[in-house]
């Protein structure tokens, strides 16, 4: 069930289809962020890393043909800041997806991205007609941990060496929203300031869980 890429928009922040053409422009914005975006960055457990940025735009557009993803360039004023990505996504019984993303380091601590987040989910909520929207995060990943409390994602569990990232399979947390949580929208629950407190808390077991999983890496 495809759905068309649209253009989202808050203040400042945009979110628009990727093209292949945005090849170049992505792969200077990833080089000049390397050491920012480096740690958080989807390696393979068999395969270099790919810098092959317009075959990697071609499979996210695939996706998004057979309705299984959404990709998107973050802009802010013209300039582009990140991509952010919705794949995963089921429809029926589950009706679900996650969310990833990334912003270079010129662009951090600007609300682009959980501005960003919040017009994805809200448009996979009340668009697209999804009942869950997932995030997956490194435990070390304090700026992306910053972005699921604002925004009140609700903690869901420690999932042990989840993903490969930068060379290694790594633990993660999950947090989640359903949209009965949020009837009034993501985006205006927290401009709003509504945004439940502690939603977004990590047990402290699971803190402890994940430290001692990373020393042991």
């Amino acid at each position: 069930m495809a759905s068309p890429i649209p253009t989202l928009r808050d203040g400042v922040t945009v979110l628009r289809p990727i093209r292949v053409r945005d090849a170049r422009a992505l792969e200077a914005e990833l080089i000049e962020s390397r050491r920012w975006l480096r740690p958080w960055e989807a390696t393979s457990p068999s395969a270099p890393v790919n810098w092959d940025t317009r075959g990697s735009i071609r499979n996210l557009l695939a996706a998004s043909r057979v309705g299984t993803g959404l990709p998107f360039i973050i802009e802010t004023q013209g300039q582009l800041a990140g991509q952010l990505n919705v794949s995963g996504i089921s429809y029926g019984s589950l009706a679900s997806a996650t969310i990833g993303y990334w912003v270079g380091a010129g662009f951090a601590g600007r609300g682009l991205t959980p501005t960003a987040v919040a017009l994805a989910t809200d448009h996979i909520f009340f668009t697209t007609g999804l009942h869950r929207m997932e995030i997956c995060i490194r435990p070390e990943n304090e700026a992306s941990l910053r972005v699921v409390e604002k925004l009140g994602f609700r903690y869901e569990g420690l999932r042990r060496r989840y993903i490969h990232i930068n060379g290694d399979w790594r633990d993660h947390f999950s947090f989640a929203l359903t949209i009965d949580e949020v009837p009034q929208g993501v985006l205006q629950r927290w401009k709003t300031g509504a945004v439940p407190p502690g939603a977004a808390t990590v047990p402290s077991a699971d803190l402890m869980a994940a430290r001692r999983g990373a020393s042991g890496h």
